[in-house]
């Protein structure tokens, strides 16, 4: 690791608000400057009433008031400057903060999917919100605290130069030592490394917290516990062990520093005293003497400072890291000038992809050679076997991930060179696992189209027979949903999701098993509504229920990322493959019952009974 690089990072990214930040480590000099004052007027006072020890009368009372109240001015202007300096810092700090979240959330929306698939949530969450806040500790803690830490033994020692450079020099050398323990092991590979580990600890633990908590349904019916979670457990487990070591290995040399940076004064006595044994009755260098056992001391707290501070910023280092990875990240390249397609027909030409790089040891093609037209006006249908690579279709269209070979074209022109942006105003979608926000219901369906009037907000919310529930709830559609649809069932946050997207009514719409949550009846009222929805625009669509795709004017039968057949219904039907195998397996699903009687499994029947005969 290059600490003058990781250093810079930093510097480069506090320069944003370069000039509130001068002023305020400006005031810390300042400030640092101002503590001297005391230590000059002890010494004036000491020294004026050991110089008339032996005659009290002759002692300058004027000087002696003179330099309390300088002294006590210099610590009321050392708490107005440090309290502006911490005001311009903290300012600069917060808007830095904002900008960078800012700039992260807007980048992550402009990475390929790929990426948010293989981060964690909590991993991520941890970038966003721990990460950037360590930046906040360091623009307006740590910046202008090391000025103030850096100034202020400077300005001390220099002082105690002045007055005697032999004492001060007794000075230099434990201060010396203690830092080069600490350099050692903060520079170290181990301590680095240590420090890395650490940050991934955290991590992971934060990502698995987050699964833990989001699974708390399973956790409930299984009776897991936080303690028979492995993934979780052996996170915390890591977190505790790394934790562990990284104490085990700064114990020895933050001892050390400790002891030596608070126990300076007795470096100073025996040779105070020694050089005071050859000047008897000098009692100006007695004053000197005592005013460096009075300043000593002093020297202890910013000199601990700087020592909490590196520690600090090893942390702000290794985050940053973390922001930098997630800012390296390519985003999904948009053209120079968008074009827009005068037609909406879909057309796959020999697309080849893989989720992961073909020198990936994980690596798997999904789609192979896969080609097919999805005309305007007309509904295709995508039906196959799970895992066949149907969603992974209807994501490409969305450009969530681009393809490696081949192309995917909307009215002839390559969705590459519409733009994303231009791309999502031309596609509505309805995905199974639907996300809504804490928000009301209006709202929710309005980001279909956020220039709708409350009575299109109406309109569509009754095509998606969704109208008749959001109607008997206390608030209407005024009613708040949590993250998710916590307050709703998973069929009714389905059919608001299809409300926003008849809201939108955009000339393509994708559907990836949107009728998944829906009962029977809610299914033909769906129905009924998609049916105005897909007039004139082109539709993809997903679907298990084979009853739900009948009347699509195209059926695609995607296997293992090949479409092995194609037609109508009816056509399909005819062929005897794949089609008609699920065409059978869906109608014996549908006439499904459970037996009343007789549950018992056989084998377990058989055993009962063998054990009713012994």
């Amino acid at each position: 690791m290059n600490t003058r690089s990781d250093l810079s990072s930093l510097i480069r990214i506090a320069a944003e608000k370069k000039g509130i930040l001068l002023a305020a480590c400006l005031f810390s000099v300042v400030s640092s400057v101002l503590q001297i004052v005391p230590f000059i007027a002890v010494y004036r006072i000491v020294e004026e009433l050991l110089l008339h020890a032996q005659q009290p009368a002759g002692i300058d009372k004027n000087l002696i008031i003179f330099w309390g109240l300088a002294a006590l001015a210099a610590l009321a202007a050392v708490l107005v400057t440090l309290y502006i300096g911490a005001m311009c810092s903290h300012i600069a700090a917060f808007d830095i903060l904002y900008r960078l979240r800012v700039r992260l959330s807007e980048h992550v929306a402009k990475v390929p999917m790929g990426y948010h698939t293989r981060t964690a949530t909590g991993e991520l969450k941890k970038i966003i919100e721990v990460s950037v806040e360590k930046i906040e500790k360091f623009i307006a803690h740590q910046l202008p605290d090391v000025v103030s830490a850096i100034i202020m033994p400077l300005l001390l020692l220099g002082y105690l130069f002045w007055l005697d450079w032999r004492m001060a020099l007794v000075l230099l050398v434990p201060i010396g030592v203690s830092f080069w323990l600490q350099a050692r092991m903060f520079g170290s590979e181990t301590g680095r490394q240590a420090y890395r580990e650490f940050q991934f600890a955290v991590e992971e633990m934060n990502a698995t917290g987050v699964e833990y908590i989001r699974g708390m349904p399973a956790v409930k019916v299984f009776g897991i516990t936080a303690d028979s979670f492995l993934t979780f457990k052996q996170a915390v487990d890591r977190y505790r062990d790394i934790s562990l070591r990284i104490t085990n290995l700064v114990k020895r040399s933050f001892t050390l520093f400790f002891v030596i940076v608070v126990s300076l004064f007795t470096f100073v006595v025996p040779v105070g005293l020694l050089l005071m044994s050859g000047r008897p009755g000098d009692q100006s260098f007695a004053i000197t003497f005592i005013l460096f056992l009075i300043v000593s001391p002093s020297l202890s707290v910013p000199l601990l400072k700087i020592l909490y501070l590196g520690g600090g910023l090893r942390e702000v280092v290794e985050g940053n890291k973390r922001i930098e990875a997630v800012f390296a990240e390519p985003v999904t390249v948009e053209p120079a000038a968008p074009l827009m397609p005068a037609a909406y027909e879909i057309a796959f030409e020999n697309v080849n992809f893989a989720y992961e790089n073909e020198d990936s040891k994980d690596y798997k093609p999904v789609l192979k050679g896969l080609s097919f037209v999805a005309r305007a006006g007309e509904m295709t249908a995508l039906v196959g076997p799970s895992g066949g690579g149907k969603s992974t279709i209807a994501n490409l269209l969305l450009r969530y991930w681009d393809v490696q070979e081949g192309s995917i074209t909307i009215g002839g022109v390559p969705i590459r060179d519409i733009g994303t942006e231009k791309l999502m105003e031309l596609v509505s979608f309805v995905f199974q696992d639907v996300h809504l926000f804490y928000d009301t219901i209006e709202e929710n369906i309005r980001m279909g189209n956020t220039k709708a009037t409350k009575e299109e907000v109406v309109a569509a919310a009754k095509a998606a027979c969704c109208h008749a529930f959001i109607e008997k709830l206390e608030h209407g559609y005024e009613t708040k949903i949590g993250e998710g649809g916590t307050y709703l069932s998973g069929g009714e946050a389905q059919r608001i999701a299809i409300a926003r997207a008849l809201l939108k009514d955009a000339p393509i719409l994708v559907l990836d098993e949107a009728t998944a949550y829906a009962d029977a009846e809610n299914e033909h009222l769906i129905q009924q509504g998609l049916a105005e929805l897909v007039k004139g625009k082109t539709v993809l669509i997903i679907a298990h229920r084979l009853s739900t795709i009948r009347a699509a004017e195209q059926i695609l039968v995607v296997k293992e990322g090949e479409i092995v057949e194609r037609g109508t219904h009816d056509e399909l039907r005819m062929y005897g493959g794949v089609y008609e195998q699920m065409w059978q397996a869906h109608v014996r699903a549908a006439s499904w019952k459970l037996a009343a009687k007789e549950r018992r499994f056989p084998k377990q029947a058989n055993e009962a009974v063998g054990g009713g005969q012994r």
